[in-house]
């Protein structure tokens, strides 16, 4: 989903590495967004006990588009990657914990942004302490994902600037390799209280979201689905 700026705008970078050699380019610059959703969803959380009001119901075309004038460069918005994995063991718990999050998918893909799904693995831990084994359930193949995509852009030269929302350290090897084969830049977007140095050292720049922006950027109520369908926003979202 493109959207050119038509006039510049004050840029707000909170963050920005030294420039590397060979990195100035030409206005018109186009960013790819990439989200990781599981480290978003909790940062949410904590939003709405704040806020005192859900705003799971993101607008992440919205929120991204928010972000351009924070980016080097004139830019415009190439597109928007959402990177997540469904929460099957948490259904028996919370029931429609899966079918909430697929109408959200839903709404999401109505916007124009892209979906990719991962999933959650079982791995088994033991308590140092007491002794006691437990489930622990992993998002698995998501950072890989987000990787892959990364390294895949490099090689075709799709883009020149990227914009990466997490603040999931494992993502530092990736940034770091993608930085170093690709004459471009990477950012990265730290979701509400979730900035950390890992992340900050190897990024191009990078800003800091914070509630208000959740608040800001919601679906609406009701959102015209690709085919038609009228997709509702779940009422604890």
């Amino acid at each position: 989903m493109a959207r050119p700026l038509t006039r510049p705008r004050p840029r707000r970078i909170l963050s920005e590495s030294p420039p590397r050699a060979g990195l100035a380019g030409p206005p018109g610059l186009r960013p790819r967004g990439f989200l990781r959703f599981w480290g978003l969803y909790h940062s949410l959380l904590e939003a709405e006990r704040s806020h005192g009001r859900p705003l799971r119901w993101l607008d992440l075309s919205a929120l991204c588009s928010s972000l351009v004038h924070a980016v080097p460069g004139r830019t415009e918005l190439a597109g928007i990657v959402y990177f997540s994995a469904l929460a099957r063991h948490m259904e028996a718990a919370r029931p429609g914990t899966v079918a909430r999050h697929l109408r959200y998918l839903d709404a999401l893909q109505a916007t124009g942004v892209e979906t990719v799904l991962s999933q959650f693995k079982r791995r088994q831990v033991r308590c140092p302490y007491c002794g006691r084994v437990r489930d622990r359930w992993e998002e698995k193949q998501t950072d890989v994902g987000i990787a892959a995509r990364l390294m895949k852009l490099v090689a075709v030269g799709a883009c020149e600037r990227v914009l990466v929302v997490s603040g999931d350290t494992d993502l530092v090897p990736a940034i770091s390799e993608a930085r170093a084969s690709w004459p471009a830049r990477i950012g990265v977007a730290f979701p509400a209280r979730r900035a950390n140095a890992q992340l900050r050292t190897v990024a191009d720049w990078t800003v800091n979201l914070d509630a208000g922006s959740y608040a800001r950027h919601q679906l609406p109520a009701v959102v015209v689905g690709r085919d038609g369908t009228r997709i509702r926003r779940p009422s604890s979202w």
